[in-house]
């Protein structure tokens, strides 16, 4: 204990550049506070502060020892915070943000039923598809889908969502199913224009990427207008199946060359590294891998149509966000 003392000791003196006010807001005498920092020194072996009668500065071993100080205090506060938590009910209000389209399709029917089990949590819910700062905003936690690039946060895969390259039946009675990819450079193909190459699709073929160049009457940067016009027959969209499973299943929309179609995207709960996670943000994560799992519901159609060689199973896992935001396939938010 007489090392945390005296590491608070220095800490303050740092912070407030003078050993009054530390000794001020440690409730402690001068005199006590400097002969704190004297042990200290003695014990450490070096000098951490350099006194003038006019001002204090720090040496370049005090610098490095003040930064690891603030640290091991501020894992201290969290562990003690973790402890409380834990017998502590999920109450407050949660600000959670969300891509437009996955929001109003499935996070909203998913908050009604968690918030008849966490009566005491409020859920401040903004759904753009535009990448929010989650500190700088104010926001607990986010829900994105796709490739994640911010390496200082947290990620929790909740669902994959496998991609669907599909049409409706009126548009493939009347123009024929594509064989291959290359086919669709004959076909009407609508673009999502919130990714970089709207019109480039990728493919699989023999093994390898395959990126073919596509064109259409319609380009939208939002996921739901292109599957609404799909479903009218106006052509091809490429899309995650939390957009186009329900018509999937409903027999709207039809998916077509399963075995040319790239890897599944993954919807996952972002949060900060450095943020203590809250008792309302774990309930609710939680509740979310429960609800949706390995194989979500919007999955399902399209899985039935597959072979049994091309229906993986995983298991939901944590992560950092420099491993893999909705909109159209290879979206990220």
């Amino acid at each position: 204990m007489d090392r945390l003392d005296d590491m608070l000791a220095f800490i303050k003196v740092v912070d407030t550049k003078s050993f009054t006010a530390a000794a001020d807001r440690l409730n402690l005498s001068k005199s006590v506070v400097s002969r704190r920092i004297g042990e200290l020194e003695n014990r450490l072996g070096a000098r951490l502060l350099n006194r003038t009668t006019r001002k204090l500065s720090l040496t370049e071993v005090g610098q490095a020892y003040y930064e690891r100080c603030t640290r091991i205090l501020a894992d201290l506060e969290e562990a003690e915070q973790a402890v409380a938590d834990l017998h502590a009910a999920p109450r407050g209000r949660l600000r959670l943000n969300a891509p437009v389209s996955f929001g109003i399709m499935h996070l909203a029917p998913a908050v009604a039923e968690f918030l008849e089990r966490y009566p005491a949590i409020e859920i401040d819910m903004d759904l753009n598809d535009r990448t929010v700062d989650l500190i700088d905003e104010g926001y607990d936690l986010a829900v994105r889908i796709g490739r994640l690039r911010d390496s200082s946060l947290i990620a929790r895969r909740l669902a994959p969502a496998r991609i669907a390259l599909c049409a409706s039946p009126a548009y493939l009675q009347k123009h024929g199913v594509p064989e291959t990819p290359d086919d669709l450079a004959r076909h009407s193909c609508l673009l999502y224009t919130n990714v970089p190459t709207p019109d480039v699709w990728q493919f699989t073929v023999d093994g390898e990427t395959r990126n073919v160049r596509v064109s259409g009457p319609i380009r939208s940067n939002n996921g739901d207008l292109l599957r609404e016009a799909a479903m009218s027959g106006v052509g091809f969209i490429m899309s995650p199946t939390f957009l186009c499973g329900q018509a999937l299943s409903r027999g709207e929309l039809v998916s077509v060359l399963h075995r040319h179609i790239p890897s599944e995207l993954s919807v996952n709960a972002v949060y900060p590294q450095n943020r203590h996670l809250s008792p309302k943000v774990r309930v609710f994560v939680d509740f979310l891998v429960q609800r949706f799992g390995p194989r979500p519901y919007w999955d399902c159609a399209l899985l039935d149509t597959l072979p049994q060689e091309m229906r993986p199973a995983e298991a939901p896992q944590l992560m950092t966000e420099n491993s893999a935001g909705g909109g159209s396939a290879g979206s990220a938010r």
